[in-house]
């Protein structure tokens, strides 16, 4: 098999030698290519061009869901083929790898490394579904590009904190979970619209969904981990169908308490619910607008404000080594 393993040399988990000792174990069984990123957008433009040079059969990504979500938007740069296209398997490297262990890989680099090995073997594969965001016509943001996800994106409070986040590390602080539970405290204190939300979710042939605080998209479950503890923001989320989102449109200071208890102790067969918690399953086209520019993030990654954003939910998208 001829394999491109795009290398993230900023891993968080992984050290130089260890990346070495995966490359060593890898190229024992497949004839690899190994490339270290060199900037932002780099994995996306190396596995763009495996996917149009004919050649590659697999592309690895190792390091963390950015470098992932990099790789997939390389990968379906012309749109999903998941025959044609090289398959997509994945190396975790990062703070949390929701993608990796949401597949039910291990979180642990050489005993994922194993995992693969194994399934490139015994030719195990899955076909996933993905998300894809883009520019809404008509508004103000249409001219910006489609991109895809592979396990979620927020609009509004959430994609706030993930800038916080990012503003930090930038700053020099690791990602750590205590980093994002600081942040998200900070965003909320800092929330102008946290009583009357200025979201509102449009469907076709469906009443709009209106004043939300916050969107979670997901598109599969859990939606995140804190440490070990998954965390089921839409429970019924899964690879095998399209979107699910929830839809908070009111965070005052007992109920943010109480949803965030809600996703705490959250499971497969339950997440948060209540007056102001809306769920809705299995959504294949929505749009989100808001009265006022909030952030948008997609796989952890802030992509800055934006008025409009279009959700399309693809089934059987991609084809991934598990």
């Amino acid at each position: 098999m001829r394999a491109l393993l795009v290398v993230n040399p900023a891993a968080t988990t992984t050290s130089a030698r260890t990346r070495d000792v995966l490359i060593r174990a890898l190229a024992s069984e497949m004839k690899l290519e190994a490339v270290t990123t060199e900037y932002r957008g780099h994995a996306r433009d190396l596995a763009r061009r495996a996917a149009e040079g004919g050649e590659t059969e697999l592309v690895v990504a190792l390091g963390g869901d950015g470098t992932v979500n990099e790789v997939v938007n390389g990968l379906l740069h012309d749109g999903p083929d998941p025959e044609g296209l090289p398959g997509l398997a994945v190396v975790p490297g990062g703070s949390t790898n929701v993608f990796a262990r949401a597949l039910g890989l291990p979180n642990d680099a050489v005993e994922a490394t194993g995992a693969l090995l194994d399934a490139v073997r015994e030719r195990r594969t899955r076909t996933v579904s993905l998300g894809l965001a883009s520019g809404t016509p008509g508004t103000e943001d249409e001219g910006v590009p489609a991109r895809w996800f592979t396990f979620c994106a927020g609009y509004g409070f959430d994609a706030g904190v993930i800038g916080r986040v990012e503003q930090q590390r930038e700053r020099g602080k690791r990602s750590t979970h205590a980093l994002y539970l600081r942040q998200a405290f900070r965003q909320f204190v800092g929330e102008p619209h946290r009583r009357h939300g200025t979201i509102a979710l449009e469907r076709p042939g469906q009443d709009p969904v209106e004043d939300l605080v916050l969107s979670i998209i997901c598109n599969t479950s859990p939606w995140t981990y804190l440490g070990n503890r998954p965390v089921y923001a839409s429970p019924g989320a899964s690879f095998e169908t399209a979107l699910d989102v929830l839809g908070l449109s009111r965070l005052s200071a007992p109920a943010m308490a109480r949803y965030a208890t809600q996703l705490l102790t959250s499971s497969p067969e339950r997440g948060p619910h209540g007056r102001h918690a809306q769920s809705l399953h299995d959504l294949t086209d929505f749009t989100l607008h808001s009265k006022v520019p909030l952030p948008l993030q997609m796989d952890g990654d802030h992509l800055g404000l934006r008025t409009s954003v279009t959700f399309t939910g693809v089934r059987r998208a991609l084809r991934v080594i598990v």
